[in-house]
């Protein structure tokens, strides 16, 4: 996916000064109708019931867009919805074109009543090289932004994006955009392919003064699903999404994914050695973290393979899982552009039992920063089927560390490479410093394991760097090409740190 350079080259408008309403003629709301929840989740219960109808496509000189030309139009911030200066948020909406061919309807909900926000070119800035284009009934937005006075008063400063398919973004404060999370996977890495789900229509309820959340509902549409998700947004140092999802199948799903995230992973420390760059890394996710039902802590590191990789991490009543950036140092990345350090870690929390089922990890090998290559979902265990409602629900935490602390020493970096002499490969994992790791280390035990070849020897020492402790072992994969790694710090009757698991490859 190369929708991250159009959302970074979005950001330009992320800041916008108070104006009074009478300065601007704003967006354009139609007919007013009353609004029902239940009747949405109705529509998409009605919906799978028929026959999958794409919406029309916005005529093909939009679509035919280059990146460098969508830039060349923009929302005026002084257009916003609710910049009458009485409420907590100010919505923008995004242009058609590029990478998405099908506009969505917006919608406003106030006083029980919605009113659909009608197309206008006008509410949208454009440079003189910005080309001749076509208007007709098929345009629409493509999505929206939500602004508040997070930092400062009078400065609206965004904090989520939902644009494409059925993806979106957030932000903690003082954080800028990097992995995104979207309503469903449906095949995943399949060999058939992926479907994708698309939001067709959004309905945005006004908050009213002083009001700490946005609620925003969503009908989901796609060939084989519907849905209506309905979510409640509050902003801060770690942005909270709850998440309320009522799904229906057109098609039985075999194979579905729920909390979908997606992120990009480029190359760290462990296969620095295949990337030729100033940086010693690059990536907006670095692990995979796992709190599974057992009550164990897992993290896998995550890898940029040469071949597609799936991983699934079984479990019966998952507590949560998410995709981490624990790398919070300028010079973990030295980027002063793409600013990795300041990318979000994101959270999955299920609101109630998910049964039994997969954390799943796919890694799509890839070869530059624009493709987003990793996926992590939920994958229940049993099939959604037709005729019945499938509602489930889940909180994002977008933020710096926003998962449960669990009182274990965090993994906070991988380094591998092979011996200078042999075919032994050299493995060190690094921890943050822990109460239970300040005294001496040799009483520490810890546990190494492989599923194929071995591993060997064990060194756990001080960090002089981090304060942490590091534990370095000896691998050697012998005729494997395949073997998962298992490593974590233990006193005789319980667990120090995190289990630190890695899928090794050939």
């Amino acid at each position: 996916m190369q929708r991250r350079s159009v959302l970074a080259g979005l950001m330009a408008a992320a800041l916008a000064p108070r104006a009074t309403w009478a300065e601007q003629p704003g967006l354009t709301l139609g007919d007013a109708q009353p609004f029902s929840r239940d009747d949405l989740v109705d529509r998409a219960r009605g919906m799978a019931a028929a026959m999958h109808r794409p919406r029309p496509q916005i005529p093909q000189a939009w679509r035919d867009l280059s990146y460098d030309q969508y830039r060349m139009i923009w929302f005026d911030g002084r257009n916003a919805l609710w910049r009458d200066g009485r409420g907590p948020v100010q919505v923008d909406l995004f242009p058609p074109g590029l990478y998405f061919p099908r506009p969505v309807r917006i919608s406003v909900v106030d006083g029980g009543q919605t009113r659909p926000v009608l197309f206008d070119l006008d509410v949208f800035d454009r440079t003189d090289k910005f080309p001749d284009l076509p208007i007709d009934d098929t345009l629409g937005y493509s999505g929206l932004r939500l602004r508040a006075e997070i930092e400062k008063p009078g400065i609206f400063q965004e904090f989520a994006v939902f644009q494409g398919a059925s993806y979106f973004r957030g932000i903690g404060t003082g954080q800028i955009y990097g992995l995104s999370a979207r309503g469903l996977a449906i095949d995943t890495a399949e060999p058939s392919g992926e479907e994708f789900p698309e939001f067709t229509d959004f309905w945005i309820e006004r908050p009213a003064d002083g009001a700490r959340e946005t609620v925003i509902h969503a009908l989901l549409d796609s060939p084989r699903a519907t849905g209506l998700y309905s979510f409640r947004i509050r902003p801060g140092a770690v942005l909270e999404m709850d998440v309320t999802a009522h799904l229906f199948a057109r098609q039985p799903l075999s194979h579905v994914g729920l909390g979908p995230l997606t992120s990009m992973f480029l190359f760290d420390e462990t296969i620095r050695d295949r990337f030729s760059d100033f940086r010693p890394a690059v990536h907006d996710s670095e692990g995979l973290l796992i709190h599974n039902g057992a009550g164990e802590t897992i993290w896998r590191p995550l890898s940029n393979p040469r071949e597609l990789q799936i991983s699934a991490f079984v479990d019966d009543g998952p507590q949560g899982f998410g995709l981490m950036q624990r790398a919070r140092g300028f010079s973990d990345f030295a980027d002063l552009e793409a600013l990795y350090h300041r990318r979000p870690s994101l959270w999955v929390t299920p609101d109630a039992d998910w049964g039994r089922g997969a954390v799943t990890l796919v890694e799509i090998p890839a070869d530059r920063e624009i493709f987003d290559n990793i996926v992590a979902y939920w994958r229940p265990s049993e099939p959604i089927l037709p005729g019945a409602e499938h509602r489930f629900g889940y909180r994002l935490s977008w933020g710096d560390d926003p998962a449960p602390p669990r009182g274990l020493a965090q993994v906070t970096n991988t380094r591998m490479g092979r011996h200078m002499q042999t075919q032994d490969w050299i493995i060190t994992v690094d921890f943050a410093p822990h109460p239970d790791l300040e005294g001496d280390l040799s009483t520490v035990e810890f546990m190494t394991r492989s599923s194929a070849g071995q591993v060997s020897g064990g060194v756990l020492q001080r960090n002089p760097d981090t304060g942490g402790a590091r534990l370095a072992v000896t691998f050697t994969p012998g005729t494997a090409t395949l073997a998962e790694l298992r490593v974590q710090l233990r006193a005789p009757d319980r667990p120090l740190s995190e289990v630190w698991l890695y899928r090794w490859t050939a």
